[in-house]
């Protein structure tokens, strides 16, 4: 099945680095390291084919200060995101 992912970032710099499953839950895996960043709302939209339908969607994104956690919801077949 493919799951559509669109998440909105607080600042630019992010990569993609893959997904995990968590039990029945699927982790999208972000990244933002460095020091210096724009500071203006940036969109991703990730697709994967996965083996089976998720429990639910999280987005983990990494940063030089540690990091966040915050879950996706699904509107109308398409999991939405926004960083906190």
């Amino acid at each position: 099945m493919r799951i559509v992912l669109e998440v909105t970032f607080r600042m630019g710099g992010v990569s993609y680095r893959g997904y995990r499953w968590e039990d029945d839950a699927l982790v999208f895996e972000f990244e933002r390291l460095g020091d210096a960043f724009i500071q203006v709302l940036s969109t991703r939209k990730v697709e994967e084919e996965v083996e089976r339908r998720p429990s639910a969607v999280i987005v983990e994104l990494k940063t030089k200060e540690g990091g966040k956690i915050f879950e996706a919801t699904n509107e109308e077949g398409i999991y939405r995101a926004a960083e906190p």
